[in-house]
Order: C-alpha cells, then sequence, then structure tokens
C-alpha cells in the first residue's frame, strides 16, 4: 500500500489580523491529541499565533508567554478542549523537558509548543509544524507541514 505523502501549504504573506485570523481558523479544526510546533526567529510572532489559537478555542483572559515557567495550562472548560502552551527558549541543553509531561497534553487535550528544535527530530511526529516568518514590521508568512491526518484540515493558504 502506498503511502500518503505530508502535506505544506505556504501562505501569502498576512497583516496582523489576518495573522491572527488564521490561527483562530486553525484552532475550529483542532481536536484532542493534536501538536501544533510553531517555530520562528525570536519575536516572529509564535507566542501571538498561540495566543490567537487560544482565544478561538475560548479562553477569556490574558495569554501570558511561557517563556520563564516553561509551561501554561488551559482547562476545559472554559476552552472548547484543553491546551498546554509550552516555550522551551530558555529550557538548558539536558534540562528537564520528560518532567515537564507534553506527551500527557495530548491524551484529551492539544499542545502548543514554540521551539519545538530543542526536542529533536522524532518527538510528535504527528504534529503540524508551523514556521512563522516576518515579512517587513507588520506582516508574516506562514509555512504549514504535516503528515497526511492534516489534509483538508488547514485554512486555505492565501487570506482567511
Amino acid at each position: 500500500m502506498a503511502r500518503s505523502s505530508p502535506i505544506t501549504i505556504a501562505t501569502e504573506p498576512f497583516d496582523l489580523d489576518g495573522f491572527e485570523a488564521f490561527a483562530a481558523a486553525l484552532a475550529h479544526q483542532l481536536a484532542p491529541g493534536d501538536a501544533l510546533l510553531l517555530s520562528g526567529e525570536l519575536g516572529a510572532g509564535k507566542t501571538t499565533f498561540a495566543r490567537a489559537v487560544l482565544k478561538a478555542l475560548g479562553h477569556p483572559g490574558d495569554v501570558p508567554s511561557p517563556t520563564w515557567t516553561l509551561v501554561e495550562l488551559y482547562p476545559a472548560p472554559p476552552l472548547r478542549l484543553p491546551a498546554a502552551h509550552a516555550d522551551l527558549f530558555r529550557l538548558p541543553p539536558g534540562g528537564v523537558l520528560d518532567d515537564l509531561d507534553l506527551e500527557g497534553a495530548l491524551a484529551d487535550g492539544i499542545l502548543l509548543l514554540e521551539w519545538p528544535e530543542r526536542l529533536g527530530p522524532d518527538r510528535f511526529p504527528q504534529a503540524l509544524h508551523v514556521r512563522i516568518e516576518p515579512e517587513g514590521a507588520d506582516r508574516r508568512r506562514l509555512t504549514c507541514s504535516g503528515g497526511p491526518a492534516w489534509s483538508g484540515r488547514l485554512p486555505p493558504a492565501g487570506r482567511p
């Protein structure tokens, strides 16, 4: 039997409103067990993307960056499904990654993970990788790639 190939979409550059609208549209497609791996340079918009996803899932308040806490948990309710938002930027080499129980978040919810490069290549093989690239001060281009399970679940590559 032939294996399905991975899917990849690259968006046109979004203004910041369009960028957040794309994240919100993606949030409506998420199901328990989904992981979004958010990559990009410092200040690219990874936390902004995660905030838009959490807001679309029903989070009513502020979403702090988990840069210092490493992981912030968001229960359901008020969210449509539980979410863990993690940021590995400050995780020291050989740090407490296993103690974070990132896989545990996927049992009944989703994982939003910033700086997934610190994981190594074999963690979360079914995840959707979202690469965020600034194009000027107020535009972002996204490249999303994942396995065949993401086919048909991504918002259109153009403007949402």
